[in-house]
């Protein structure tokens, strides 16, 4: 059976958010001493479990990238494409250069948070209540906990753990966004109707 574009999309989108939860689990376990709390995330990528939290956040990254040719394609939405490239360029980012890299890392993490956000707020207008609704809190969420990482405000935190109060949200609406989309009803084309 072939499969529309938006559910392409949305088995791409899940995929890779998914996977790179898993990825960040194994991670934090296979490296030693590492504190969710006072370590960044991407210490992981510098650290003993480096190859597979690189690996996984460029993965991200390029799964985004393939799911936004296909939602284009189903919804020719292109402020979402946008957002969601830039996402994606932002994740592939963090995987190529790591915190070593100096202020190019901070760049890119902060493209992949800053436009994360977005890309689950202005995907409000291909969704159904209730997750319409759900999708920007995620996204407005993620926004406030980057001003507040910003700020060096961690609200008892950490900073390790207000930097995951960015990204749990993404990751939470990038599955469920991906869902949505494989739930949709196919449209049936002029061939198919009874």
């Amino acid at each position: 059976m072939a499969y529309s574009s938006g559910k392409v999309a949305g088995a791409l989108f899940f995929v890779a958010a998914s996977q790179f939860v898993l990825g960040l689990i194994v991670a934090e376990a296979l490296y030693s001493g590492y504190s969710v709390s006072e370590n960044y995330i991407s210490d992981l990528g510098v650290g003993p479990s480096s190859m597979i939290f690189n690996s996984s956040v460029f993965l991200m990254g390029l799964l985004l990238i393939i799911g936004t040719y296909f939602l284009q394609r189903a919804f020719n939405f292109k402020a979402l494409t946008v957002l969601l490239v830039m996402t994606a360029i932002g994740a592939m980012g963090v995987g190529v250069f790591t915190e070593n890299s100096g202020t190019i890392h901070h760049v890119v993490s902060l493209i992949a948070f800053l436009f994360g956000g977005l890309s689950a707020i202005f995907s409000f207008k291909l969704l159904r209540k209730p997750f319409s609704v759900i999708a920007v809190i995620l996204g407005l969420m993620s926004l406030a906990a980057l001003v507040l990482y910003g700020s060096s405000i961690f609200l008892g935190l950490g900073a390790g753990g207000m930097e995951r109060m960015i990204v749990y949200p993404i990751l939470v609406w990038g599955a469920g966004f991906g869902a949505a989309l494989m739930a949709q009803p196919e449209k049936r084309t002029a061939e198919q109707k009874p």
